[in-house]
């Protein structure tokens, strides 16, 4: 059986296309929607004595937008572990961003931004992230959150070589960095993602409700071809060998 034709561009499971632009889809939707929606709400501001000692460092402006190909890049390496795996995981990113809707809609947040004087390259970039990005939607952080997702979801995984799951370790730790000193977010908002993520992580393993998941889009793919019928056993999913 040729492996090849179940890839999009040799490294990209097709099972996995329609389940991953949809995390992406939800994850716009609850972080634009219920900024949209919060508009005119109060919004509290949790900054502490740690964060006013944070200095700004322009530069990481480059590690939090950089952390978007790192996202791309360690979500489809997760999903080609295994169809399980991936459900799994995608049950935790899912519940994930339910969590945060409720969050962002029942406790808005803000913080103020530090005025940039500088002139260097890093400083008109980081002007230019807060031209785009509302001071908003702040607990818990999605960028902690997401990256730290990148990070376990391919931790302990033998398919993945050790130096890439350190890499990504140190990676989402240094967006978690960015986070604070380019003044996105408070201390609070790290903690908050980076623990909302491990626990929605140990639901998705410890539980059958990537079961469900699994069912819904298989049933999705087959529709429009980008997957074959699966073999169902003792009441469970089972994947086509070959």
């Amino acid at each position: 059986m040729n492996q090849k034709k179940d890839y999009v561009l040799r490294w990209i499971p097709k099972y996995s296309i329609i389940p991953l632009i949809t995390a992406l889809v939800l994850n716009t939707l609850v972080y634009s929607g219920t900024m949209v929606l919060c508009k005119g709400l109060y919004h509290h501001d949790f900054t502490t004595a740690f964060d006013r000692m944070v200095p700004v460092i322009p530069e990481f402006t480059s590690i939090y937008l950089i952390c978007y190909v790192f996202w791309v890049v360690n979500y489809i390496m997760t999903a080609r572990i295994s169809r399980e795996h991936m459900y799994r995981f995608l049950t935790a990113d899912y519940l994930s961003r339910i969590v945060c809707g409720i969050f962002f809609v029942f406790l808005p947040t803000t913080l103020v931004r530090p005025e940039i004087t500088g002139t260097g390259f890093w400083d008109q970039a980081l002007r230019f992230v807060y031209s785009i990005d509302q001071s908003a939607n702040l607990f818990p952080s999605i960028h902690c959150l997401v990256s730290w997702f990148c990070y376990i979801g391919i931790r302990h995984q033998k398919k993945i070589p050790v130096w890439y799951q350190r890499f990504s370790l140190v990676f989402a730790i240094l967006v978690c960095i960015s986070t604070q000193v380019t003044k996105q977010h408070y201390i609070i908002d790290v903690f908050g993602g980076i623990i909302l993520s491990e626990v929605c992580y140990l639901i998705g393993r410890k539980t059958n409700l990537y079961q469900g998941l699994w069912k819904v889009f298989e049933k999705i793919n087959q529709r429009v071809g980008l997957e074959r019928k699966s073999v169902k056993y003792k009441g469970k999913l089972s994947e086509i060998k070959g």
